[in-house]
């Protein structure tokens, strides 16, 4: 019965973990290629900024299941204070520690999203920046301290992951160096405009006012 119990949760941990990285990946990804006047194609900016703030939240339950159920596999010895603390579990103390650092900086954002109309927005987005590099963090945690993430399918699954997060962020640096040109293109317009030749209205030769 206990082997039963420690298998359940031994598998209920990797799994959640897994779709806890998925999920932070799609949030990423979200986060990169839509910026304050973007919005994905079909949906208004409303819906747009709805899915981000669902899939987040769903992303952060999964992430509670899975420390949760981490903690309480007899198999291993992990403890409230080495998830909350980083770097003092016993156990795969770098990548457990890991996981504690990522782990804090969501609980860091979670907190300031809350007293955001309090803290000030600029405080707010300064932490709230922190979410990307809470991301390669659990990608490291992720790979690290699993060995069915390090070959097979898991392991193509997070180099999708990264591939992923990759090309938002080249996409996002080129469409970021375009549009300071898009931006100069009126301007360009109007000088193009005021320096071309002023149209006349000239009179056939052999004629006159009458």
């Amino acid at each position: 019965m206990g082997a039963t119990a420690s298998t359940a949760l031994w598998y209920a941990s990797r799994s959640t973990g897994v779709v806890a990285l998925v999920l932070l990946t799609v949030v990423i990804v979200l986060g990169i290629l839509v910026n304050r006047r973007r919005s994905l194609p079909g949906l208004p900016r409303f819906a747009t900024t709805g899915l981000h703030r669902n899939l987040s939240l769903l992303a952060v339950a999964f992430i509670v299941v899975h420390v949760i159920t981490a903690i309480a596999d007899p198999y291993v010895t992990i403890g409230i204070a080495a998830a909350i603390v980083p770097f003092t579990s016993p156990y795969e103390t770098l990548w457990l520690g890991l996981g504690a650092v990522a782990l804090d900086v969501m609980i860091a954002v979670i907190i300031t999203s809350l007293l955001r109309a309090r803290i000030g927005r600029r405080t707010w987005r300064a932490v709230h920046w922190l979410s990307y590099a809470f991301w390669p963090i659990a990608v490291a945690h992720s790979i690290g301290s699993s060995t069915d993430m390090q070959r097979g399918g898991l392991l193509g699954l997070a180099i999708g992951c990264i591939a992923a997060v990759l090309a938002a962020a080249a996409w996002r640096l080129v469409t970021a160096l375009r549009e300071p040109e898009r931006a100069a293109l009126p301007g360009l317009e109007l000088a193009a405009a005021d320096h071309a030749p002023a149209r006349t209205d000239r009179v056939p030769a052999g004629t006159g006012a009458r």
